[in-house]
């Protein structure tokens, strides 16, 4: 088996190996996989962190020997946490927020041993609980990217996975695998901001988190990341001055 790690801002996953298959995630810089399959023009990975497959492009593929991507496995990962810098390595090249500086040390990340400087705010996470909701609210008016885990796109869970990343905790890619995680609150006065909703369509199939705050408020990603009112009901969209999503139950992860 191969290994490989994103070497570009950012590199979209898409279900099929075609440029005009949907993008269902994307790698960050750092971000480092498995190479399952590969084909002449496409790659088969799966992504370390949250194990999630998909198709990227060989042009945008960039090895790293088995070592490597065993201690990276171990490795308590740095992550960014502006909205946009800049690392440097032969060149000057932006990053986004949540982009991973492998083997970070005295200013430098080391990807296949060559180093990339990078002087911006960074975290390994572990921080309080209510910076879930500082973190989150970075990426308020995001514009809605299925697929997307940026500030310039980004979709419902790909949301959710990010910041809780940037806690130090990995979840899960989609939302009902997210689902997965943590314990459903049933008692109201356990809920805190930073816990999860999920919601649920018609066939009771999850199909949308959010991250609860304060004063029965919820910020997730839907047609923009935005807050919203939220209740035993479900999300109450204040344009929109509707119900739109119905409420499945509360998970706490931390």
């Amino acid at each position: 088996m191969k290994f490989g790690i994103s070497t570009l801002s950012i590199i979209p996953l898409r279900s099929e190996a075609n440029d005009r298959s949907e993008m269902t995630s994307q790698l960050l810089f750092g971000e480092h996989y498995k190479i399952i399959e590969t084909q002449k023009k496409w790659s088969k990975i799966q992504i370390a962190h949250d194990k999630y497959i998909g198709w990227i492009s060989n042009n945008q593929v960039s090895e790293i020997q088995e070592d490597e991507f065993e201690r990276l496995e171990k490795e308590i990962p740095t992550l960014t946490t502006d909205i946009l810098d800049i690392i440097e390595g032969d060149f000057h090249q932006p990053i986004v927020i949540g982009s991973v500086l492998p083997f970070f040390k005295s200013d430098h990340a080391l990807i296949d041993n060559k180093m990339y400087k990078f002087t911006g705010n960074k975290t390994q996470g572990f921080s309080q609980k209510k910076q879930l909701i500082n973190n989150a609210m970075i990426f308020l008016n995001a514009p809605y990217l299925w697929g997307g885990r940026t500030p310039f796109g980004i979709d419902c869970s790909g949301f959710t996975q990010l910041i809780y990343r940037l806690h130090g905790i990995n979840l899960a890619r989609d939302a009902y695998q997210q689902y997965e995680a943590g314990k459903i609150i049933t008692d109201i006065k356990e809920i805190e901001a930073g816990d999860l909703a999920f919601f649920e369509n018609k066939l009771g199939k999850i199909v949308h988190v959010g991250i609860i705050m304060d004063n029965n408020q919820i910020i997730h990603a839907s047609g923009k990341v935005r807050i919203d009112k939220l209740d035993e009901k479900g999300i109450f969209n204040f344009n929109k001055q509707k119900y739109t999503h119905k409420l499945k139950s509360i998970k706490k992860i931390i």
